[in-house]
Parts: C-alpha cells; structure tokens; sequence
C-alpha cells in the first residue's frame, strides 16, 4: 500500500499489529490455568486483538476490491467470537437460549462462508480465482456456524459442550491468523506453491484441535461440575 493515502497506511500499520499480537497472545492464554484469572485476561486481549484484525482487514480488502480477502475476515473473526460468546451461552445445556447477536453472527456467517464456496465453483474471478482455497475454508466455515446454529436449537446435552467448543474455535481462529501470516510471508518466498502457503496451518492445527479437544473430555470426564473451569 506504498504511496497510498495515508489513512489506509494507518489501518494497515493497525492490522498488522494486531496480527503480530495474535500470533503471541494465543498460545500464552492456551498455555495458562483454564479459567483462572490470567486466562481470561490474555484471552480477553486476543479476543480484541482478532476484533482489530477484521475491523480492518475489511476497510482494506474493499480498497483494493478483493471481495475474497473480505470473507475470509468475516470467517476468522467469527471463529474468535463464536468461541468468546460460547462462555455466555453455558445454559444452553439446561435449557437456555442463544441471544439474537449469535444468531445473527452464525447466519451472517454461513451467509459469507456460503457465498465464498459458490462464487469459487461459479464466479472464480469474483473471489480472485482462489480455487480450492477458498471452496475450502468456505466450507469450513459454513459447517461451524451450522454447528453453532443446531446448538442453539437442538441444546447441548454435555456439560462440557462450552469448554470443547471454546476450545476449538480459539484455536481454529489462531488457525486462521497463522493462515494470513503465512500468506503474505511465504507467498513471497515461495510464488509457485499457493495451496500449501494457505492450507499447511489447517493441516497441522485441524489435528491440533482433535487433540486438545480430546485431552479435555477425558480430563474432566466424570468431575463434578465445580470442578470444571468457569466460564466466566
């Protein structure tokens, strides 16, 4: 964005740094006591880290009309917040119900994620002929907000539904960041390998979060729910 207005090198110089904090922040609230204060505190940081990554990511992508790169913000912030809000809607499973703003989130998203894999398949240059990349991550992104979508409807019936679900799309969404990392890094380096430049964070972290998620389920299977890490 050299010799562009400077408003533009502003918001780019923002979401670069909220970028570079996300790639730090993650792995330090993973790393900490589930539910203890630090936890919450770094967790809460990468949440407004991502926040700043989308908010600006959009501005940029509509300036330089990649209708792809705009998506794809909406998908990545929507894993962040769907993992944040998770930990407000634990009484789903006794009944409770999903709030109007994660119902718009989750249709709003499959919405996008819908739009991203149809216009590969139909409208290739619409999406900058970004192919399997983004029939893909369109995908991906439809199945976890249908997954959100049914939970709100058919209620969890697992105590530990919000820890799992948290789980998985904190770290999907760290996925996610590494993804546009890798993008405009390696992209660079290596010109000639655009599938593997996108597609080698999901590869590593789609196992990474089967993992996690089943080191969780068989800690705390069979604890009391006071023994479980709060929510809050």
């Amino acid at each position: 964005m050299q010799g562009g207005p400077l408003w533009i090198r502003d918001i780019l110089a923002v979401h670069i740094v909220a970028g570079g904090l996300c790639l730090v922040l993650a792995p330090i609230a993973l790393a900490l006591t589930k539910g203890g204060r630090w936890h919450r505190r770094w967790g809460t940081l990468y949440f407004w880290s991502m926040g700043a990554v989308a908010a600006t990511a959009l501005p940029l992508a509509m300036v330089r009309s990649v209708l792809f790169l705009a998506l794809v913000a909406v998908l990545s912030f929507y894993l962040t917040f769907s993992g944040y809000r998770v930990l407000r809607l634990k009484d789903l499973a006794q009944g409770g119900s999903a709030k109007p703003i994660d119902w718009a989130a989750a249709v709003l998203t499959f919405a996008a994620c819908a739009c991203l894999a149809g216009f590969a398949l139909y409208r290739p240059a619409w999406v900058q002929n970004m192919g399997i990349v983004a029939i893909v991550l369109g995908l991906l992104g439809m199945r976890a907000a249908a997954a959100d979508i049914y939970r709100f409807v058919r209620k969890p019936t697992q105590r530990l539904f919000w820890l799992t679900v948290h789980l998985e799309k904190f770290i999907a969404s760290y996925i996610a960041a590494w993804t546009a990392f890798s993008v405009v890094t390696l992209s660079r380096l290596f010109p000639h390998a655009t599938l593997a430049v996108w597609l080698w964070p999901a590869t590593i972290g789609v196992p990474a979060i089967a993992l996690t998620v089943v080191y969780y389920r068989r800690k705390y299977a069979g604890a009391s729910t006071q023994s479980l890490p709060s929510p809050a």
